[in-house]
């Protein structure tokens, strides 16, 4: 059997070894999504928040009618959703069990 030395990446996660640790992370990952949906030199904002109408005709969140359209597969918006998920759902277990709960 060969020594390969200290595992660097495994299952999708980098691993570096420092002095006081193990440190864990995907940045190569979220690197590649980012240049993947062209955010690679996005600027940051602030998330606004979602306003409810009590209109209900007026409310961007209300139920779908029959004849309204839907966004389909090909929209890089809901892969980019995905992505982002995943990501959240491997690296944050903590976070994802107690916001899911």
């Amino acid at each position: 059997m060969k020594d390969l030395g200290k595992t660097k990446l495994c299952l999708g996660l980098q691993i570096e070894h420092l002095a006081n640790g193990i440190y864990v992370h995907q940045s190569a990952y979220i690197e590649k999504v980012l240049k993947r949906f062209y955010m690679d030199e996005a600027h940051s904002l602030s998330t606004p928040m979602a306003v409810r109408s009590l209109d209900v005709n007026k409310d961007l969140l209300r139920p779908q009618e029959k004849n309204e359209e839907l966004l389909s597969p090909e929209v890089p918006y809901l892969s980019t959703i995905g992505a982002l998920m995943y990501l959240a759902n491997t690296t944050r277990p903590g976070i994802t069990f107690s916001v899911n709960v």
